[in-house]
């Protein structure tokens, strides 16, 4: 019984069809009355992942759990409307009709709560929140000290590969990516290790109503390569391991207000297959038909349907990340739906130097909040090209699945965390969280620190070896204390976010070794990586140079 349910689920998902042009309208319902089920039997409308993720953070099943009701659905295939796609947690149905005397008279129905036009012509439009349209083949660094390829200033600006060396890598992890396209991620080399373990779950496409993601817009293949390439020395990401649905939301060429209630649709069958994380890298603010615009005012994480629906899904247990938009030299400039949300993950975008980048959205939210929570490599991020090659891309669209795939290892390591815990954790270990502010809020991760993996567990090879440095971040001087236990010449080098050394010091080790750093000003403004190696002891510490 539960294996059929869970179908009836999947399929009644595929109902959307974005590119229905005219006549589309957003119907909100008063209940859920004439409902056959009972929140004390969630077996049957909520799949075992469901209720085991509920189950897990002490979630309670609650009325947004329940199935929109047959009762009215049918009533309104009766009048003689089309339903293209329902969300059971906002009660609501997209309608379609070509009979607009009926729409103004459906009000009369008494389970019809209120009415949106939300859809007028197909006008193309780029939607913001999408990579910027740059990519370039981009130059290895064949002096690189780790093994990410052309990844590695990605990873190492957040510390992840401290996670992967301690065997996190995303086992076990389901993470939801939701886009408008995944062009040949089933053709790409980037994608084989997926295959060949079965780590990709399945597809869905929301716009087209069936399961070929695999066409149109290369946008979610260049974002889905962030986390899950791997190609030892050419691009590794930050989940390599984790497991992965591909959902289709978005109609590129046009941006109509629909889309919102496609993405809606792919965040509840995420939950429903029981998906840890949603990443996404879309956002709304404004449409083909200007009516249909929002404003500033409206970036509360109360008002728009996608919004809403992302912060319904983080109360089911889900981490929910989301781009804050490439719109901050823009005269809108500020993020985009759902980025706004109070439980949503916003990421902004930096450079390699650790700065912010011209086009990433900014905070606040309209109700003074700060967004974005945290940044992570948005300009020059390497990705899997469609020619088959490593290229870059710009955008928060990239940043984003950066963090999201990070997270997943996290999580993999404290598996009895929360979602919102898990949230707080990324925050607090960001090199700004005393300060956040408008533009990176918090700042950059560091996962090492958010996973409480200390230097000496990143590769432990010397018993009670231990590295302090400080001050961190720092100006002109770094001062180093090591705890050794070897006599062998100790090596101390710095390498910036290209890989490059730029620094090396040697001296003996000894028991306990101090060494400092003078006359660092000349150095750029960015992170960089400590790298101390004495005999077979070695250990890695992220530092951050300001100004």
């Amino acid at each position: 019984m539960k294996k059929s349910l869970s179908v009836i689920i999947v399929l009644f998902s595929l109902t959307a069809y974005s590119q229905v042009a005219e006549n589309c309208y957003r119907l909100f319902l008063t209940d859920k009355d004439h409902s056959p089920y009972s929140l004390d039997k969630p077996e049957e409308f909520l799949s075992p992942e469901a209720i085991l993720r509920r189950e897990k953070q002490e979630i309670e099943i609650r009325n947004n759990d329940l199935p929109i009701s047959k009762y009215y659905t049918d009533s309104l295939n009766k009048l003689g409307l089309q339903i293209l796609n329902q969300s059971k947690w906002l009660n609501s149905v997209v309608v379609y009709t070509l009979d607009t005397e009926l729409i103004d008279t459906i009000r009369r129905y008494g389970f019809i709560k209120s009415k949106q036009k939300i859809e007028k012509n197909l006008t193309p439009k780029t939607a913001i929140g999408f990579g910027l349209n740059a990519e370039y083949l981009v130059t290895k660094n064949q002096d690189n000290a780790l093994d990410y390829g052309y990844g590695t200033t990605q990873i190492a600006m957040i510390n992840g590969h401290v996670l992967h060396q301690n065997g996190y890598k995303g086992q076990g992890m389901t993470i939801a990516v939701i886009d408008g396209g995944f062009y040949k991620v089933d053709e790409l080399p980037a994608f084989d290790s997926l295959w060949t373990n079965s780590q990709i779950l399945g597809t869905r496409d929301f716009v087209d109503g069936d399961y070929n993601v695999y066409h149109g817009s290369d946008h979610g293949m260049k974002v889905l390569s962030t986390m899950a390439s791997n190609i030892p020395g050419e691009l590794i990401g930050t989940a390599p391991k984790a497991n992965y649905w591909l959902l289709r939301s978005e109609y590129t060429p046009t941006e109509n207000s629909i889309e919102e209630d496609n993405w809606v649709a792919a965040a509840e069958f995420a939950d429903s297959v029981g998906c840890d994380i949603i990443t996404s890298s879309l956002g709304y603010s404004e449409f083909d038909d200007p009516q249909q615009n929002y404003s500033y005012s409206d970036m509360d994480g109360n008002t728009t349907v996608v919004t809403r629906a992302a912060d319904i899904a983080a109360s089911k247990g889900i981490l929910v990340l989301n781009s804050a938009g490439n719109a901050g030299d823009d005269e809108w400039k500020y993020i985009t739906a759902p980025a706004d949300g109070d439980s949503v993950l916003t990421v902004g975008a930096v450079d390699e130097y650790a700065q912010y980048v011209y086009f990433s959205g900014l905070g606040p939210t309209s109700d003074g909040r700060i967004k974005p929570n945290v940044s992570a490599l948005g300009y020059q991020t390497s990705v899997q090209g469609v020619n088959g090659a490593i290229t870059i891309a710009n955008g928060t669209s990239f940043s984003t699945p950066i963090i999201a795939g990070m997270a997943a290892c996290l999580w993999q390591s404290v598996p009895d965390l929360t979602n919102m815990e898990i949230i707080q954790r990324i925050e607090e270990s960001a090199h700004q969280y005393s300060t956040p502010d408008y533009y990176l809020g918090y700042g950059i991760p560091d996962f090492a620190k958010a996973a409480h993996i200390t230097s000496s567990d990143i590769i432990a090879f010397a018993e009670k070896s231990m590295i302090k440095v400080y001050p961190n971040p720092f100006t002109d001087n770094i001062h180093i204390e090591l705890l050794l236990n070897t006599e062998d010449e100790l090596s101390v080098q710095l390498y910036n976010m290209l890989g490059e050394k730029v620094l090396e010091v040697k001296s003996d080790a000894g028991e306990y070794a101090k060494i400092t750093l003078n006359n660092l000003t000349q150095l750029s403004t960015g992170i960089y990586i400590i790298h101390v190696k004495a005999g077979n002891v070695i250990m890695q510490q992220r530092i951050i140079k300001l100004q």
